[in-house]
């Protein structure tokens, strides 16, 4: 009786390197994402806080100084960061994220001020007021919200490279 050999049964050998992944751009979002509007009523929320900020710190006897104008500036960047945002213009979230991470620095600066003086209240009220801006850094960041806005969305073709047929 003729033995067979072991090996031609034995599983083929795999190497420990994974194969590699072909290498298509991630497929273009086919609308707005869900995230898009949420994110921009946050940068509303920015902003209204930006020109609570500016009310704040007016003074009626005083013209308008340096510090009631940088604020209500930075309320109007917002707002256009918002509409850019849902426009889908290219890169809307940098203008976004930049001004919500201007105020929660000031906020906390001010939380912080205000703890060393100790008064917890005021305290309490500045990191209250944290939400706003958290909110819209933490939404603008995400993915979905950052596809949207990348500068080469609208221009590229939605089928790149995908012709597989030969013509003759």
């Amino acid at each position: 009786m003729a033995s067979s050999s072991s090996r031609s049964r034995a599983a083929a050998r795999r190497s420990p390197r994974a194969a590699p992944r072909p290498q298509h751009p991630p497929p273009a979002p086919t609308g707005r994402p869900v995230l898009v509007p949420f994110a921009a009523v946050f940068g509303v929320l920015v902003a209204a806080e930006y020109l609570w900020l500016a009310w704040l710190l007016r003074d009626p006897e005083v013209g308008t100084p340096w510090f009631v104008v940088a604020p209500a500036v930075l309320a109007v960047l917002t707002l256009a960061g918002a509409a850019l945002l849902v426009l889908g213009r290219a890169r809307a979230w940098v203008l976004l994220t930049a001004v919500s991470a201007v105020l929660v620095l000031c906020l906390l600066g001010t939380a912080v001020l205000f703890g060393a003086l100790g008064l917890g209240a005021v305290v309490g009220q500045a990191l209250l007021l944290l939400v706003g801006p958290l909110g819209c850094l933490v939404l603008v960041a995400r993915r979905p919200v950052r596809e949207w806005t990348r500068p080469a969305r609208a221009t590229r073709p939605p089928d790149q490279g995908c012709r597989t047929q030969r013509t003759r």
